[in-house]
């Protein structure tokens, strides 16, 4: 492949765009590979649920018929529930019904969830009456009443039933195109309120395809998860993905490591996928060597920022080779992939290098100016899998896509001459400085490699004769004997450039993150700026 001039990385089209929409595709394996295992849903201390696509197709059109007694085409309804096999019934079942399917974490409160139903207009909720301790049918039944245009709330758990015993009538089901819009995902949050980027079909089935190539996972393998469904990395990636391979999903409840082993050596899966967060659970049971997994050959990650160390470790363990992706619900959501044949360095160092049908770019985040290679800049993506806009959000949406078409990620990043992407920050995370930019990535990279430190993220935070200065929060290798911050500051001092170095230091136990693991900065900002935090002594 030719080295590139500067920051730009043209549309490499040797895998086609798939031109599918979700229930296309499931009718599509459904009628080539009847038989085949298509879904086998475990939870803790219950039985395996399994589908054929056969079956798998069946329940979905029942659910497709069901849902047009209800629900108009084009209609959004809301779905409340963790990885339940119902979740993957209902979204082939929307997408059939010609629907738009909006995805809610199971976690919310009653104020975030009825944000959602309000902002996405949704005229139905499907959800379970209980999770991780929550009575979510009771929070519903109080949301509901607050809500006017929600007609219908759907039981899951007894939705079921209902599907079995469905007698009404036959209807043809309606046209739906691929570009039509399939899901409404909210963003994960990480900077502020969430808004709904509204996806397609091509998009989603698409992206989850050539990120199953990528991997190199095989065709009628096993993929095994427990990456929540609500997000495009279970309803994308495993739901559609799988199933554009021809492959068996199994489909963990709920993050459980021991779950997790058994579902992995009982069920031959080829690969697991999960957050950073997740393998260190996973690597960390004290059974772990006991179980086979011998069949697991791909261990794949993303959705924060893997460490190599990490990267390595799992390689190590699990005798796999590591995949990790990169991108953002807006691009539905993958951008770039690591291979499992790159080099370690590049799997450490890297989120490799663009998927096929997708452009990248570094532009000057002043000017929008491609980079020379090797410049930060922030990243920008334009291709297939774009999102057709947030809901009701046009200005937001003029904001993020530009008037070529380049959705600009806020995230800050450099490209090889090899077209390998490095992450490097987040544009809004950049502390400004007496009018010097500071990259907090740069700084948390010394910081980490403190003895006294697990953990360290770089915060800007408001100053009168700086505009913002550097803070720190440290998370301690030991809880009882945590570094000073004088230790601190002589350790970043003799790496860095003094402008660098964090004014003030702070204590933490643990840091804020979303339902996929990623790290909220800007609660940490909240909580130093009330005094939540505790403030390193100097000496």
């Amino acid at each position: 492949m030719a080295t590139l001039n500067t920051s730009y990385w043209p549309a490499d089209t040797g895998e086609a765009i798939v031109d599918l929409t979700a229930g296309d595709l499931l009718r599509e394996v459904a009628h080539a590979e009847p038989d085949r295992r298509a879904l086998i849903a475990v939870a803790p201390g219950e039985e395996a649920r399994v589908w054929t696509y056969r079956e798998l197709l069946a329940d979905a059109e029942r659910a497709a018929q069901w849902l047009l007694t209800k629900f108009e085409p084009g209609e959004h309804i809301t779905v409340w529930a963790p990885n339940v096999p119902e979740w993957v019934i209902l979204q082939y079942g929307a997408a059939l019904a010609g629907l738009v399917l909006v995805t809610a974490n199971p976690a919310l409160r009653a104020g975030e969830l009825e944000y959602v139903l309000r902002q996405s207009k949704s005229v139905g909720i499907a959800y379970v009456d209980a999770f991780r301790g929550t009575d979510m049918a009771s929070i519903v039944s109080d949301v509901r009443s607050r809500v006017p245009h929600l007609r219908e709330a759907i039981r899951l758990s007894t939705w079921g039933a209902e599907l079995r015993a469905f007698a009404g009538p036959q209807r043809p089901l309606p046209g739906v195109a691929p570009t039509d819009a399939a899901q409404l995902q909210y963003t994960s949050g990480t900077t502020g309120f969430p808004k709904g980027a509204l996806l397609h079909h091509r998009g989603l089935i698409t992206n989850a395809y050539h990120v199953h190539v990528r991997a190199q996972f095989p065709r009628h393998g096993v993929w095994a998860t427990a990456l929540p469904l609500f997000h495009t990395a279970g309803c994308g990636m495993s739901v559609l993905g799988t199933a554009a391979s021809r492959g068996t999903l199994v489909l963990c409840q709920l993050f459980d490591p021991t779950l997790i082993l058994e579902s992995l050596q009982e069920w031959k899966a080829d690969l697991y996928a999960g957050v950073p967060a997740m393998y260190v659970g996973l690597l960390s049971h004290p059974d772990f060597d006991a179980y086979n997994l011998s069949s697991v050959r791909i261990t794949a990650s993303g959705g924060d920022t893997v460490p190599a160390a990490l990267v390595t470790e799992v390689e190590r363990r699990f005798t796999s080779r590591f995949t990790t992706v990169y991108g953002q619900t807006e691009l539905s959501p993958i951008i770039a992939q690591t291979s499992p044949d790159d080099a370690p360095q590049d799997k450490c160092d890297t989120v490799g290098r663009p998927l096929w049908q997708v452009e990248v770019k570094i532009v000057d985040p002043i000017n929008g100016h491609a980079l020379p290679v090797g410049g930060s800049g922030e990243i920008c993506a334009r291709g297939y899998q774009a999102m057709l806009g947030y809901f009701d959000m046009p200005e937001q949406t003029s904001q993020t896509v530009d008037a070529d078409g380049w959705l600009h990620t806020g995230d800050l990043g450099v490209l090889d001459e090899r077209g390998y992407l490095r992450v490097t920050g987040r544009l809004k995370d950049m502390i400004i400085r007496g009018g010097e930019n500071i990259y907090p990535r740069e700084i948390e990279a010394v910081l980490v490699t403190h003895p006294k430190v697990v953990n360290a993220v770089v915060v800007g935070v408001p100053d009168e004769r700086w505009g913002e200065v550097v803070a720190a929060v440290i998370q301690p290798r030991d809880e009882d004997k945590p570094p000073s911050g004088t230790e601190l500051h002589d350790f970043v001092r003799e790496r860095l450039a003094p402008n660098k170095t964090p004014k003030t230091w702070y204590l933490t136990t643990g840091l804020p993150t979303n339902a996929m693991g990623k790290l909220q900065k800007f609660r940490l900002r909240e909580q130093i700026l009330d005094g939540t935090l505790r403030q390193l002594p100097s000496a």
